[in-house]
């Protein structure tokens, strides 16, 4: 055989398999297989739609959905360059997807950004599974914003109790004597206060030390041993129910007076919740803080520059539905 028709015979063959193993290609080049399921209602753009989903790496599981919280998006006619949303408007309610991302790909129009791990020549694996489809209804004028937001809110609810029910478990196990407040965290007095309260509003300074729930310390203003990452040890300022905190911090503070110390124990959707702080924090690992409120202010120009700082307790960008 002539070299010329080996060449041609190599490429066939190359060409032959990649198409054998059931895998399509969008026009960026993403690599997509459908696993079609029997029925269900097909999507369409300017739909909403519900799936879980996880992500591959070097077979290592960086990412994922399954046991916590749904993810959710709207179809696009196009969609994200190199990403799974080109391919909803092919899927209907319960198919699965399996994508392949190229790093070489992605890095040709990186504005939805790229895997830190993900290096040049490598890729990465995603499933997803279609759960439910919201679309909008012209006879009844709902929108399918609404429907997947009533939706949304209401798994959030479903898993806020599961964590909350986690750390009541953890609390009877270990003998700590914590109230639940509103159902939302619990409070583990340790000293009370006498001096001015964290009303919402005030501007608050605060000493803390961080931990996971029966795991170890992450962050602190008062110990440098007990920092993942090193930072100056400064007083950590915030607005009481409002801003500069995660949301469990923003709420428990307003039950301390100037003095107060008390343990926070925070379920993972008050806190960091599906993004997490990595490596420092997990996606959904339920929080311990040691607080001591040691300052209550007024709101004053002279307190804008205390809300300036730029300490560990600051939220991470929220994820969900927006109403």
């Amino acid at each position: 055989m002539k070299k010329a028709n080996i060449l041609l015979f190599i490429i066939s063959v190359a060409f032959l398999a990649s198409c054998s193993d059931g895998f399509k290609k969008t026009k960026t080049g993403l690599k997509y297989k459908i696993i079609a399921s029997e029925s269900g209602e097909k999507l369409n753009a300017g739909d909403l739609v519900k799936f879980q989903y996880k992500v591959i790496y070097k077979d290592s599981v960086v990412q994922s959905t399954y046991g916590t919280l749904p993810a959710f998006d709207m179809v696009d006619a196009n969609g994200r360059h190199h990403d799974f949303s080109e391919v909803l408007t092919k899927l209907k309610v319960g198919d699965s997807l399996v994508t392949i991302q190229r790093y070489d790909s992605l890095a040709s129009n990186p504005a939805y950004g790229i895997p830190r791990y993900l290096k040049k020549g490598q890729t990465q694996q995603s499933t997803l599974k279609i759960l439910a489809v919201y679309k909008d209804d012209p006879a009844t004028g709902k929108a399918a914003r609404d429907a997947a937001f009533a939706d949304y809110e209401k798994i959030v609810m479903e898993y806020k109790e599961k964590e909350i029910a986690e750390i009541e478990k953890y609390l009877a196990k270990n003998n700590i004597k914590a109230e639940k407040i509103n159902n939302n965290f619990f409070i583990e007095m340790q000293q009370e206060g006498t001096g001015a309260k964290a009303d919402s509003g005030k501007v608050v300074g605060i000493n803390y030390s961080g931990a996971v729930i029966g795991g170890r310390f992450f962050d602190s203003n008062v110990d440098k041993l007990k920092q993942a990452r090193k930072h100056n040890l400064e007083t950590f300022y915030f607005t009481a129910k409002e801003s500069g905190a995660i949301q469990g911090i923003l709420e428990g503070i307003t039950l301390f007076k100037v003095g107060t110390k008390a343990n926070l124990y925070i379920p993972s959707l008050l806190a960091y919740g599906p993004q997490g702080t990595p490596p420092v924090v997990k996606p959904y690992q339920n929080l311990m803080f040691e607080i001591e409120l040691v300052s209550v202010k007024d709101k004053t120009e002279e307190t804008e520059e205390l809300l300036n700082n730029k300490g560990k307790l600051k939220p991470k960008k929220k994820i969900g539905l927006k109403k």
